[in-house]
């Protein structure tokens, strides 16, 4: 396998002019300014790229290259706004949000962190050691906006971590959903930790597995280390997943126009940003697996992954894996995350680690809203009983 490619910090960062702001109440010590995501983007490129080194949580997701891919894609028209908030000049976090009707199958208008399908973490930005004075300068906005509906419904943040708990302190909410999924954290290099989470027997199978792959071809795993060959890889990953069960289902990447340059402008931004990991298994000329991660020191999030299922008796998606578990020995990464659903069968039986990921309710103030509030999470509360007794 090739090396790992190096974070190139290089990349151009030209500043476009900025919008006419929009004044709004802030608290003594911060500002916040509300604009239009799409008119502040590329505007605040070289700011927010600076954030992201700063940040008090690694996200792929928030950061301005996965940011700026989405909102050219996939914002359907969607009316995003920008929370930009500043302690004087310095840009402390940033928060992007819509307006949404619908709430626990109610008819209400809330306020939520703007998220799509292909986000897999909506824990902002924010710098580190300003999530209290962040958290408090964006509910004191969105308490005085009258565009701001109902209660504020946060999707995706790292339960307990430094952001998610800056928020509860700052003003108490409650958590209305909770998942588990797989996490790769560890100090053991690559073979250590595999020896260790994995059983003897099921080693066992995996070594015969790779035999029997050998006797059809050479198998090589390598990582993309020429940008040229990235719109080919593309291709390839795009092909993989359309023959597959995805394929069948209509949910494919290439099933709609507006995710298939998604995918292809993410992952050229990411390049761009230093930000790509792009890996694939072969046999001979065939490619059998490929996987895309994002990078983002000290973490990681492996963003994507896709096998051909007419290698599927030889466990390609394990395999490839098998090949990602050699992040363990970058001396960047300390994590990575698995963006898999819960109790993904073929990440779970690999990574022992576990990370839980949390949506919270937080009301605003206002009779109304805090009437909206009431009422669409003791309704939540209803339905998890309910479902609790059901089990």
């Amino acid at each position: 396998m090739t090396s790992m490619g190096r974070i190139d910090t290089t990349a151009d960062r030209r500043l476009a002019p900025r919008a006419p702001l929009t004044p709004v109440p802030a608290s003594s010590e911060t500002r916040v300014l509300v604009r239009p995501a799409d008119m502040m983007v590329e505007a605040l490129e070289p700011e927010w790229t600076a954030l992201a080194g700063v940040a008090a949580e690694p996200n792929a997701f928030a950061e301005h290259w996965f940011v700026a891919a989405s909102l050219r894609t996939l914002a359907r028209g969607a009316d995003i706004r920008l929370l930009e908030v500043r302690r004087g000049d310095r840009l402390i976090g940033l928060l992007p949000v819509e307006t949404h009707r619908g709430y626990a199958r109610l008819p209400v208008g809330i306020v939520q962190n703007w998220a799509h399908d292909q986000m897999f973490l909506g824990t902002p930005l924010v710098a580190s050691g300003e999530e209290t004075a962040f958290w408090s300068a964006v509910l004191e906005t969105l308490d005085a906006a009258p565009w701001a509906p109902g209660l504020l419904h946060l999707r995706g943040l790292t339960e307990d971590g430094p952001v998610h708990r800056a928020l509860l302190a700052a003003r108490a909410g409650v958590t209305v959903h909770r998942e588990v999924r797989a996490f790769l954290e560890s100090d053991l290099a690559p073979d250590a930790y595999y020896e260790r989470a994995v059983r003897q027997k099921k080693r066992k199978e995996i070594r015969r597995l790779r035999n029997r792959l050998a006797e059809l071809g050479e198998t090589s795993a390598r990582i993309l280390d020429d940008v040229a060959e990235l719109d080919a890889w593309c291709s390839t990953y795009l092909a993989l997943e359309q023959a597959g069960w995805k394929g069948e289902a209509g949910s494919t990447l290439a099933g709609s126009a507006e995710t298939e340059a998604f995918f292809r402008e993410a992952l050229r931004a990411a390049s761009h940003a230093g930000r790509l990991q792009f890996l694939r298994l072969d046999v001979g000329e065939t490619c059998i697996a490929m996987l895309v991660n994002f990078l983002t020191p000290p973490g990681s999030f492996s963003f994507k992954t896709v096998f051909d299922e007419a290698w599927a008796r030889f466990s390609p998606g394990v395999l490839i894996q098998l090949e990602n578990l050699k992040i363990l020995g970058d001396p960047r990464i300390a994590w990575m995350d698995s963006c898999a659903a819960e109790d993904h069968p073929m990440i779970d039986s690999l990574w022992t680690e576990r990370r839980a990921i949390v949506r919270v309710s937080v009301p605003l103030k206002g009779a109304r809203r805090r009437a909206v509030y009431a009422l669409c999470t003791g309704l939540e509360r209803l339905s998890a009983t309910v479902k609790g007794r059901a089990r």
